[in-house]
C-alpha cells in the first residue's frame, strides 16, 4: 500500500462511528433500489453500476444516454459549506475525502458529457421523500432526448 494511503486510514475513528461507516453500502442501496424499481415500473429500462461508463452511474438508461446517480448527503457533501463547519472527529481527513469526491464527480459529469450522456443527480433524501420527483424529471430528460 501507498505511504499516502497507509496514512490516510491510518487515523482512528471511534468505535461508534466505525460500526456506522461499516454499514455503508456501495452499492445497490435501499434509495437506488427504490428509485431503480420506480423506473421499472414506468416501463424505463436501464443497467445498475454501469461498470463502461465513467463513474459507474448508479442507473444508466442506456437507450437515451442517461446516466443516474444517488448521492449520500454525507458523502457527496450536501450543503457542503455548513456542514464542513460542523465536522468534529478527524475533522481533515472528512474534509479531504468529502472535497474530493466532489470534484471526482465533477470530473466524472464532464467525461459523461464529453460521451454524449447526460448525467443526473439525486439527493439520497430527495429519492426517500419524492420519488415520484425524480421518476418524473427522468421522464422529461427522456422526452427531450427524444425529440434529438
Amino acid at each position: 500500500m501507498r505511504k499516502d494511503l497507509k496514512l490516510r486510514y491510518s487515523l482512528k475513528t471511534d468505535q461508534k462511528t466505525s460500526k456506522r461507516m461499516s454499514s455503508v453500502k456501495l452499492k445497490r442501496g435501499p434509495l437506488e433500489n427504490t428509485l431503480a424499481k420506480a423506473l421499472w415500473n414506468q416501463n424505463i429500462r436501464y443497467r445498475r453500476n454501469y461498470k463502461e461508463l465513467p463513474g459507474s452511474p448508479d442507473i444508466a438508461i442506456t437507450k437515451y444516454k442517461i446516466a443516474v446517480f444517488v448521492d449520500g448527503e454525507f458523502w457527496h457533501g450536501f450543503n457542503w459549506e455548513q456542514k464542513k463547519k460542523r465536522l468534529k472527529h478527524n475533522r481533515d481527513y472528512w474534509i479531504n475525502k468529502i472535497e474530493a469526491n466532489i470534484e471526482r464527480d465533477k470530473k466524472k459529469d464532464a467525461e459523461l458529457r464529453k460521451l454524449g450522456w447526460l448525467p443526473i443527480h439525486f439527493w439520497g433524501n430527495t429519492v426517500k421523500n419524492n420519488t415520484e420527483y425524480c421518476v418524473e424529471l427522468i421522464n422529461f430528460y427522456i422526452r427531450g432526448r427524444k425529440n434529438e
